[in-house]
């Protein structure tokens, strides 16, 4: 065997030196790859002047993975999967979603795991499965050193855990906020340092809940406004009615893409005319593109969703007066239908909370109509009006019958029986399988609200759309017709009511359709309850009037104001290219005022529902606690 002289052989500190130098360089090097073929391939990438501080991070991350690893070779191969991973992950969400990865994804992942099959499931297992395995083959687990670095995360945790607050004004301070821009966030900040700064805010806000002298200053600020011009549509009559609310999954009017040349229009005919007797109606949504989950809690509860999370994952603690079990302290039944997993979104336990007698899962359904993953709207209408119409018959008890569509997912797909009928010029495949997924969307839910009128003709009825649909990564397909920008950091103003527009339709019984003009969704059920003449003091009532009349639609960081057709966005933080002005100052500080309720009655003590005279409805729960199966469909028989 070939021996080096000991003249060639180095010294252990320079061998050391040599290792660790040809460690980090091999993160220098990754790094400019991977930023080159994110911003190529798909579009995302830091800003060119970010690197001074994103590279040393990423250098941090690579210097403990290597005191971490058993041999340079596994580092190599473990350190650039895991950060491939994690900038991939971050790229797919910034394109479909508009936003970075937020630290409550972690919270919401195993949602998505739900959703998916096929390829794109063990895709994303993958995803998640292979890094961790190269991280336990790389760990260096007899060696002193690799121990010590991971005493070096704990502590650092611990301390992150501990100062949040401290973490949070520093990290602001050096690095920057733009709550309304999280996309420009990840811009000027790197994925590393965006994560680490979003997860200390995170922690901040899971401080003390509010104390009753907060709650208090927060009921003074709401103070005893006049109500909103649509509350003024009550019929004076007892809340005796039944109700019915349909929200459509990702359903939108495909015929404002002007610039992707459908062939012909997608909507129901019949669906236009009773469109626009509403006067074209809107909902303002929450959410864009998913996230339905915030979008029912605003339309079940009253209350607007202010973060980029899903309220029903972690926010929902306690058992709440929302217009279920508001409803059901006036007699009526409720009952729930979404033919997906219970616990997707912890719904099976947010349902519980809310007020729901029965929910009625993908178990409880007959599969008999799937397009690809998804029972069809039509089916599911029909097994619903089979369940409902002994009660609707039999008239003793009013009904509240909530539904979920679920056909309407990405990628819209459809089966054998629903041929796709609309074709575009502009070669946008998304485009053209959700104008074909809407052909028949509308066309269903005329069919259902035709039966449904015709049978429970004094309902009142409500109808609209969870949000509007993804067409494309960095809002393609909305961008071509001028619709949005790439970036919500180059909206205008109007750019943000259109984001959260979504078809309303209110049937107001025998007085047929509303014409309400755009309505919040935290402002449904106040809606509901003033058509249901029932003038009881109830939760959703606390934000059913807001400032000077105006219309305030919140968004994670950033809200805007209607007054008529004109729009205002209200960037919040600093932000000298567009001044605050005083009605932004207003809407901002009733919308605190409506977060330190929110807390308080969902997660905290409820001092707010005490002082306004309601029953304390039981102690705090553990975050994302399942019921026993894990599963669940009826919380309670229907009666």
């Amino acid at each position: 065997m070939l021996r080096l002289p000991n003249a060639f052989v180095l010294p252990p500190v320079l061998r050391s030196a040599a290792s660790w130098g040809a460690a980090l360089g091999f993160i220098v090097l990754w790094y400019f790859l991977a930023q080159a073929a994110s911003r190529h391939w798909l579009g995302v990438a830091p800003y060119a002047s970010t690197w001074k501080h994103d590279l040393p991070a990423h250098l941090l991350i690579g210097a403990l993975l290597y005191a971490m690893s058993h041999s340079l070779p596994r580092f190599m191969l473990a350190g650039a999967t895991v950060l491939s991973v994690l900038t991939l992950s971050n790229a797919l969400k910034l394109g479909v979603l508009g936003g970075p990865i937020m630290p409550d994804d972690l919270i919401s992942a195993r949602n998505l795991f739900m959703l998916l099959e096929g390829w794109q499931l063990w895709a994303c297992i993958a995803l998640v499965a292979v890094p961790l395995m190269l991280l336990l083959w790389m760990f260096a687990w007899r060696q002193p050193r690799a121990w010590l670095a991971v005493l070096g995360i704990v502590l650092a945790a611990q301390q992150l855990m501990h100062h949040p607050e401290w973490v949070e004004r520093t990290m602001d301070a050096r690095f920057g906020d733009w709550v309304w821009n999280q996309r420009g966030n990840f811009e000027a900040r790197g994925l590393p340092i965006h994560l680490l700064q979003e997860t200390a805010r995170n922690l901040a806000r899971r401080g003390n809940p509010p104390d009753a002298m907060q709650v208090t200053q927060a009921l003074d600020t709401l103070g005893e406004r006049p109500v909103s011009p649509f509350m003024r549509v009550g019929n004076g009559s007892p809340p005796s009615r039944n109700v019915h609310m349909i929200v459509l999954e990702s359903f939108w009017d495909p015929a404002a893409l002007t610039a992707s040349g459908l062939s012909a229009d997608p909507m129901d005919p019949a669906f236009r005319a009773l469109w626009a007797a509403t006067g074209h109606s809107h909902a303002l949504s929450p959410v864009f593109g998913g996230y339905t989950a915030n979008a029912e809690f605003e339309a079940l509860c009253g209350f607007p969703v202010l973060e980029n999370a899903v309220f029903f994952e972690g926010r929902l603690r306690r058992d709440v007066p929302c217009l279920p079990a508001h409803l059901g302290a006036a007699g009526y039944r409720s009952l729930a239908s979404h033919p997906n997993a219970a616990s997707f979104w912890n719904r099976v336990n947010a349902y519980r909370r809310i007020g729901f007698d029965a929910y009625l899962s993908s178990r409880d359904f007959v599969l008999d109509d799937m397009n690809r993953d998804f029972l069809s709207d039509r089916s599911l209408y029909r097994q619903v009006m089979e369940r409902i119409g002994p009660l609707l018959d039999a008239g003793e008890t009013p009904l509240f019958n909530y539904v979920l569509t679920y056909f309407g997912h990405l990628d819209y797909p459809l089966n054998a029986e629903r041929p796709r009928v609309i074709s575009t010029r502009d070669g946008n495949p998304h485009v053209e399988a959700y104008a074909n997924t809407v052909y028949y969307k509308s066309r269903e839910l005329m069919e259902m609200l035709d039966a449904l009128r015709a049978r429970d003709p004094r309902a009142l009825i409500v109808v609209f759309g969870d949000h509007l649909p993804f067409l494309g990564t960095h809002h393609g397909g909305y961008v071509e017709s001028g619709l949005l920008a790439r970036s919500r950091g180059e909206f205008t103003d109007e750019m943000f009511r259109t984001l959260t527009a979504t078809p309303l339709i209110v049937i107001d019984g025998k007085r047929g359709p509303l014409k309400l003009g755009d309505v919040p969704m935290y402002q449904l059920p106040s809606l509901m309850l003033a058509l249901l003449g029932d003038s009881r003091d109830s939760l959703p009532g606390l934000t059913a009037s807001t400032p000077e009349q105006m219309q305030v639609r919140p968004l994670p960081g950033v809200h805007f104001t209607l007054q008529g057709r004109s729009v205002e966005a209200c960037r919040n933080g600093s932000d000298t290219e567009h001044p605050v002005s005083p009605e932004c100052e207003r809407s901002a500080a009733w919308l605190e005022a409506v977060r330190t309720l929110r807390q308080d009655i969902f997660s905290g003590q409820q001092h707010a529902l005490r002082q306004l005279g309601q029953p304390d409805t039981g102690a705090t729960v553990a975050l994302n606690d399942e019921d026993e199966t894990g599963e669940g469909t009826e919380t309670r028989p229907m009666r």
